[in-house]
């Protein structure tokens, strides 16, 4: 009997929803939605601000949850996954206190900086085990209006925010909760020493706005009638299931891994790099290497670097599309692949890249101030990243083998940049390891399968949920050139020599 199931996956530049459907061990996936995302930029007294138009992106989720139960069939599950960090604020009627701040708005500059000044950082480490982005949502409470924050009732992480609006239940799934910086890594709760000194430091009552926990898997109860009165085959109210809500979570389940002798690279806006854990790396070398240790399903650690990611290639193509260069991506592509390697590497995580803007300025400009020459075409800019992106995966997944003392042998990447043929060749030969690329949605399918599991329509281990993502995937592998290693190895000293001394 085939069994459906809707996955709602935000990222942080477009929005899906995905319907799974399961026959035996194998799952076909259904986009039944697609839709675009971004911050919005809002002129304000104290500078422009970056929300998130969440009233949108609600009402094409409930578009496509009503397509998916129409086009596909009755729905046994819907669940939500979305990038990690963002919340909305809800005062005690239930009403959103104002659209969910960005977290790439500039309205978090220094707040950072000021926080740790009065925590100190490898002892807040040594509980939550995420490394300090300007924009950890602790960070972001810090930065909130006072006033706004004393009307408000809960703080509900995106997917947690709209799961709200589908079911009434106020709740916070791990997986998220854990990209908070709040959380305790080791008990998987909220921290109440880090809580109490936000209240103590900071005025932020996060003891009082933080929800219920739950684990990936929880049933939370039926989707409410106005979205449309989804049901089940057997005519009952489809439930909403919290699933590995962050999307990289979700991913990492649906990595079609064999053992456990692996690293991953979910490869999206962001790209999350590292290996999936029992327990978690709390050391001071970890934080020094600037490590997270985020939580994921069945009580596994993601132990990772957050890598910027192809957002930087992203808004260098909207910034031509600005320019009308009148360029598509597989030609350029196909150009940077023909461009010489490794000429100019950046360093992609700076926090010059963080906000939207000109990229291929800003690049030619890391790379004028490095004493690099200066990539001055779409083909040379497109190859600077994608070879940058390729040595910061190398350097990432060296060192988290290196601090957590285990020796992998493959690399699995999923997600969107699965599609960047050059990206995944140029990953294999940085690395020295073989790439294994797909699925593609790994997002959506490992969302499914955390659904189908808390129904009850499939059962086992992790280990058995990724032997149907084996089943149901077509995925390619790239071998390293290793003719290549000397050279990587050297671009990898530069790189340290101008970067990172």
């Amino acid at each position: 009997m085939e069994r459906v199931y809707a996955a709602v996956d935000l990222g942080a530049s477009s929005g899906r929803v995905i319907a799974g459907v399961l026959d035996g061990d194998r799952i076909d996936l259904v986009e039944t939605a697609r839709f675009d995302n971004g911050p919005v930029e809002v002129p304000t007294g104290v500078g422009p601000r970056l929300h998130w138009d969440v009233l949108g992106l609600w009402r094409e989720i409930v578009r496509g949850l009503r397509a998916a139960a129409h086009d596909v069939g009755p729905l046994d599950g819907v669940g939500i996954d979305t990038w990690g960090v963002d919340y909305g604020l809800l005062d005690a009627r239930g009403a959103l206190s104002a659209n969910p701040a960005s977290y790439r708005c500039g309205r978090l500059d220094g707040v950072r900086e000021r926080v740790l000044a009065v925590l100190d950082p490898v002892e807040t480490y040594a509980t939550s085990g995420v490394q300090y982005h300007a924009f950890n949502t602790m960070f972001q409470l810090v930065a909130d209006d006072p006033r706004t924050l004393a009307g408000a009732e809960s703080a509900l992480l995106m997917p947690d925010l709209l799961g709200h609006w589908l079911s009434g239940r106020r709740v916070a799934e791990v997986t998220n909760a854990s990209t908070t910086g709040l959380l305790d890594a080791r008990s998987r709760r909220w921290s109440p020493r880090l809580c109490e000194a936000l209240e103590r430091e900071f005025g932020v009552p996060a003891a009082r706005l933080l929800p219920e926990l739950v684990e990936p898997g929880t049933v939370l109860g039926p989707v409410r009638g106005q979205v449309g009165g989804l049901q089940t085959p057997g005519g009952e109210p489809t439930p909403l299931v919290a699933v590995a809500s962050h999307d990289t979570a979700s991913a990492v389940l649906a990595v079609p891994a064999r053992h456990d002798r692996f690293a991953y690279v979910s490869c999206g806006t962001w790209s999350l790099v590292g290996l999936e854990l029992d327990e978690p790396v709390l050391t001071r070398a970890s934080y020094e290497g600037n490590f997270s240790n985020e939580l994921g399903v069945d009580g596994t650690v993601r132990y990772l670097r957050n890598v910027m990611g192809l957002w930087v290639l992203n808004e260098s193509l909207r910034t031509w599309e600005e320019q009308r260069l009148g360029l598509d991506l597989p030609g350029l592509l196909g150009q940077a692949a023909q461009e010489a390697p490794r000429r100019t590497l950046v360093d992609l995580d700076g926090e010059q890249f963080l906000a939207p803007g000109d990229m291929p300025d800003r690049i030619a400009e890391a790379a004028r101030a490095s004493g690099q020459p200066v990539p001055t075409t779409p083909a040379q800019v497109t190859r600077t990243i994608l070879d940058s992106l390729a040595l910061a995966y190398r350097l990432a997944i060296a060192q988290a083998c290196s601090l957590a003392g285990r020796e992998v042998d493959v690399v699995h990447m999923v997600g969107g940049g699965v599609r960047n043929e050059l990206l995944c060749r140029l990953t294999a030969d940085a690395t020295g390891l073989p790439v294994v690329a797909g699925p593609e949605e790994g997002t959506a399918m490992g969302n499914v399968l955390v659904q189908a599991r808390a129904t009850g329509a499939i059962t086992g281990d992790r280990n058995a949920l990724r032997r149907i993502v084996d089943a149901s995937t077509k995925t390619r592998r790239y071998e390293p050139d290793p003719e290549a290693a000397d050279a990587w190895a050297d671009a990898e000293r530069r790189f340290r020599d101008r970067f990172r001394s």
